[in-house]
């Protein structure tokens, strides 16, 4: 997402910081390669012609001429403006209202919003929600059968609907049942069509009438750049859209989409799906995207990512065996388990700032793999061994190793690696030292 864009607009900002004074021209040049850059990203050329007056309206200014670093002040400019561009900041779910509060998901066929109705399901109940799922598309039986499954998986109530069913009654009958389930908040998946038709708006308009939702949220899919933003003009015409979740932007969508939604049909977007499991679902931040595109990183997500993953207390009870030397391979295991829940690892380095300029490092593929194959070696072992990793002779490595289905070349991997955390933790936490019986001396750690 954004690669091309980030990638052009990195080098345009790098020539002007080169420059130690600036002038009118060459900030004028500056920004026709940004109009271009976001032209090729897909954005409305309306967007992109307004968005770039202005940049140039300030850039030109005293505000840049004046300035000691006016290639930084020009790219905290294009920053600021591309925030306002895309919302300025969050946009959170309107839920207020006597429960159940309805949250009707709209769009086409294969924006894939059935699957973002799940997603959004399992946010609710990260933020203390009961949320009741309704499989409300009556053409697509698949569909149905999928949306209950996905509850399923999140053990959540979803309502029995058949393709029997009308959607007005799918919905009217279903705010029942989630009151007899105790649900506050009623998803409600509706049918899509190959385009955007009267009779899709018609069938969409009858069953807002009979929910009256808080919210209205166009599901719409990134990959198809400026044909989404034109979809969400069409929905928000007919049915008044209160917001927009952009799927698939985990794939190789140019990013036109993001940017000029809100400009052109006034919707804030509010989530973005950035994978196909359930918990890749983001809140959308305008400036923390902005910050992404510009080469900036996003350390805050990585940040909230890391709180969702890690336990206090479990990082509490860490740091003390780190500090007194019992950290075990068990906790080693543990460990691994909770990086993996962060997501992909590539995703967490595009969010590091810098990353966007360091080529080698931004096309490196991480193989996620490795941490299945650690964790197979971790529970290929005796409780004895991970709780004592000096009792790993050749012998035992071997054993190991077959178990597991890998090599003792990667068993010692494993191991070197876990030295290497025990070793760099102790120096964090004021060079705590190896514990050794009294009487014996201490076998080396590595005994090949």
């Amino acid at each position: 997402m954004f690669d091309n864009l980030s990638d052009k607009l990195q080098k345009v900002f790098k020539h002007l910081r080169g420059q130690g004074k600036l002038t009118e021209a060459n900030i004028r040049e500056a920004l026709r390669e940004v109009r271009m850059a976001l032209l090729e990203a897909d954005v409305h050329y309306r967007v992109a012609k307004d968005f770039v007056a202005s940049i140039a309206e300030r850039a030109v200014g005293q505000e840049v001429m004046d300035s000691l670093t006016p290639g930084q002040q020009v790219v905290k400019i294009v920053n600021e403006g591309l925030t306002d561009l895309m919302g300025g900041q969050a946009a959170p779910l309107n839920l207020i209202g006597k429960p159940p509060v309805g949250i009707l998901l709209v769009g086409l066929q294969g924006s894939g919003k059935t699957t973002t109705t799940a997603k959004l399901a399992r946010r609710l109940v990260s933020d203390k929600r009961r949320p009741c799922l309704v499989p409300a598309d009556i053409y697509r039986p698949a569909a149905i059968q999928q949306l209950t499954t996905l509850a399923q998986q999140l053990r959540l109530p979803v309502y029995p609907s058949s393709t029997e069913q009308r959607p007005e009654d799918i919905v009217r009958q279903s705010m029942e049942f989630a009151r007899q389930q105790n649900c506050d908040t009623l998803l409600v998946d509706t049918a899509g069509r190959l385009h955007v038709d009267g009779e899709l708006m018609d069938e969409l308009t009858r069953v807002k009438a009979i929910l009256t939702p808080s919210e209205i949220l166009l599901v719409a899919d990134a990959m198809t750049g400026q044909d989404a933003v034109q979809v969400a003009a069409a929905f928000h015409e007919a049915i008044q859209l209160t917001g927009v979740i952009l799927s698939k932007l985990d794939g190789d969508a140019r990013g036109g989409a993001a940017l000029s939604i809100r400009s052109v049909t006034g919707c804030p977007i509010k989530f973005i799906g950035v994978g196909e499991k359930l918990d890749a679902l983001e809140v959308f931040h305008p400036d923390r995207m902005s910050s992404r595109i510009l080469g900036m990183g996003d350390v805050l997500s990585i940040i909230e990512k890391a709180q969702e993953a890690f336990d206090e207390k479990e990082a509490v009870e860490l740091a003390r065996k780190f500090k007194e030397d019992t950290f075990s391979l068990e906790d080693f295991r543990d460990q691994l388990r909770q990086v993996k829940k962060l997501g992909s690892i590539q995703q967490i380095m595009n969010l590091l700032p810098g990353m966007g300029m360091l080529k080698d490092l931004k096309n490196v593929q991480v193989d996620e793999k490795e941490f299945v194959r650690m964790e197979a070696i971790i529970n290929s072992m005796t409780r004895e061994e991970r709780r004592n990793a000096e009792i790993l002779n050749g012998s035992r490595r071997r054993r190991i190793a077959a178990g597991s289905g890998t090599s003792v070349p990667e068993v010692n991997r494993l191991m070197k690696s876990y030295d290497e955390a025990r070793r760099m933790m102790r120096q964090v936490m004021g060079g705590g030292t190896t514990k050794k019986k009294k009487g014996k001396k201490k076998k080396a750690f590595f005994p090949f």
